[in-house]
């Protein structure tokens, strides 16, 4: 693969995936970004086949939730694979680093 196809492979818009998120991976991790524009329907329940740590890149009032849980600031958290799981919108755009285990 070229350079360019990489890059585009790397680098994943809204448009391109149907999420609230852009996304772009790393060595070893991915950066999502979700911005504040999004409609806070978007940020839906879901759960992923994968364990996963996610981190916020700066100081943030997005929350994360846990199903059966209440809302909780957004630090370093581990989802385990399976969990139902989802964001709460805050302020600004949120810069998260994900890391698959």
């Amino acid at each position: 693969m070229d350079v360019i196809g990489k890059a585009l492979e790397d680098h994943q818009t809204l448009a391109d995936t149907g999420r609230p998120y852009t996304q772009e991976t790393k060595d070893g991790y991915i950066i999502r970004e979700f911005s504040d524009k999004t409609s806070s329907m978007e940020f839906v329940w879901h759960r992923d086949r994968e364990d996963r740590v996610i981190e916020p890149l700066h100081k943030t009032d997005w929350k994360f939730q846990l199903d059966n849980e209440v809302p909780k600031e957004l630090n370093r958290i581990f989802i385990k694979a399976g969990t139902y799981h989802r964001l709460i919108k805050g302020t600004g755009d949120l810069k998260l680093k994900l890391i698959k285990l």
